[in-house]
């Protein structure tokens, strides 16, 4: 069975609640997976395609802050739109400030919950874009020769050849070709693009190292 396009999650436990959501979100094409309770949704596993989580704040068990804090921590970074019949301002405040996309009070109209859907969606759509491209950046970093990289450093230092030559005990041309190997593996049309692909997986670094 082949991977959906996309996944909305719903973790409430209310059972009327859950089902009346996947007949309001499913109208719209989207599949849908139904929680009764924090634990179960972090007991399961879920597919690798662009998703939220429509996340009640009250629940038995773990709370909707608490699996929000939860997910952060063990680095799950899926979109999270609160619902809640007993919202309040310091926790709405929270809940957004942790990166919550929306915070619904019940009843809230279809059309907004849906609207919050699609912005969740499309907002994991870039983040997963932008983390297949930086992992593609970082594959054509590792073919750089530990040399190149020391040139590349300089030169995204702001350093000249003349003195990158001299601080490595080499040539400028020496240098030049260093340089010119290292933009080719990197797919870097030019000197400035170079400098911008490496400060990209700078300010990036991989999280596991």
């Amino acid at each position: 069975m082949s991977e959906p396009e996309s996944m909305v999650f719903v973790v409430d436990d209310d059972p009327s609640v859950r089902r009346g959501l996947k007949r309001l979100i499913g109208c719209v094409g989207l599949q849908v997976e139904l929680f009764g309770s924090g634990q179960e949704f972090l007991a399961s596993e879920h597919p690798n395609v662009p998703s939220c989580l429509v996340l009640d704040i009250r629940l038995p068990g773990i709370s909707g802050l608490n699996l929000q804090q939860q997910l952060a921590k063990t680095n799950v970074q899926i979109p999270i739109i609160f619902i809640s019949a007993h919202g309040d301002v310091p926790m709405t405040v929270r809940a957004m400030k942790a990166g919550a996309v929306e915070f619904l009070t019940k009843p809230f109209r279809d059309q907004d919950l849906l609207d919050a859907i699609h912005l969740a969606l499309e907002k994991d759509r870039d983040r997963r874009q932008q983390e297949a491209e930086l992992a593609a950046l970082r594959e054509r970093f590792e073919l750089l020769s530990p040399r190149e990289r020391e040139v590349v450093a300089m030169v995204v230092s702001g350093m000249l050849n003349k003195q990158i030559a001299a601080q490595i005990g080499t040539s400028e041309n020496t240098v030049k070709a260093h340089r010119s190997r290292a933009m080719e593996k990197m797919r870097a049309s030019s000197l400035a693009d170079l400098v911008k692909l490496i400060q990209r997986i700078q300010a990036f670094p991989s999280k596991s190292r």
